[in-house]
């Protein structure tokens, strides 16, 4: 049961016909506001009730939605800090692929061949139950430890255990094994795209930005990387910069969940 005064997401779109859900999750985005969530259900308070009010009664008045954000961050800026951690998903890696190894594999100083086919034998058994499900998630993360110590230089382990750290907001530890990743295996577009996310959420605009773009200097059609770009850039009010990155991401998600909203970002600006 919320609590009174309280509105669902629901409830704040039937009161508020000019606001959109996309529009709720970017202001969610921004931190300017920060509901309670229980599963797929987000309830918003009395702060966060003030902000969305302040929103609607701007768009109805014809601001554009960009406008709007701007407008209310700079109002609130040193109050708050900015947050989208909420529903960021993090790059997983999936399967193992063929590449050169960055360190000897076998005699000192490296794994033996064995210690690697277990290795990967033990991610493989960890990326099949890491599929989101809390439940799991404790077994995937012993099984990614093992098979680090089986290999210390397994980057997809290091990727996927960073993530599972992330999900529980554990943002130095998941940095850390980002960080490491990135560097035994620069060409590793999740290692940089996840370390992006983290640093944004750290507070660390200008690296995350420096982030983003390395991650999408390896994969220029990953759409999420130009509209989390996007909305960074639009943090550190390079808007010019960010424009781009709402246009890539039109181009690449047509039916994506930001389309409509990189759409208002973009037109007649």
């Amino acid at each position: 049961m919320r609590e009174p005064g309280t509105l669902t997401a629901r409830d704040v779109l039937a009161r508020y016909p000019n606001l959109r859900d996309d529009h709720l999750r970017y202001l969610e985005r921004w931190g300017l506001v920060r509901p309670v969530r229980a599963g797929s259900t987000r309830t918003y308070g009395f702060a966060d009730l003030a902000v969305i009010r302040q929103a609607a009664s701007a768009l109805a008045s014809g601001v554009a939605f960009r406008t709007v954000v701007r407008q209310i961050a700079a109002e609130r800026a040193g109050q708050l800090t900015f947050d989208f951690r909420h529903d960021t998903e993090p790059a997983r890696v999936v399967t193992l692929q063929p590449r050169p190894r960055t360190k000897p594999q076998t005699g000192i100083g490296g794994p033996s061949e064995d210690a690697i086919s277990r290795a990967e034998a033990l991610f493989l058994e960890a990326a099949a139950l890491d599929t989101g499900n809390e439940a799991d998630a404790e077994r995937a993360e012993w099984l990614y430890r093992q098979a680090l110590e089986a290999d210390p230089y397994l980057v997809a382990a290091l990727i996927n255990l960073g993530n599972l750290h992330y999900a529980r907001s554990r943002l130095a530890e998941a940095l850390a094994l980002y960080d490491q990743a990135a560097a035994l295996a620069p060409d590793y577009f999740e290692a940089h795209y996840n370390r992006a996310n983290v640093l944004h959420d750290a507070g660390r605009l200008e690296e995350a930005c420096e982030a983003y773009e390395t991650a999408l200097r390896l994969n220029p059609q990953h759409a999420d990387a130009h509209f989390y770009l996007a909305v960074t850039l639009e943090k550190i009010g390079r808007s010019a910069r960010a424009r781009p990155h709402w246009e890539a991401y039109r181009r690449l998600a047509p039916d994506g969940a930001w389309a409509e909203l990189a759409r208002e970002f973009t037109d007649g600006t």
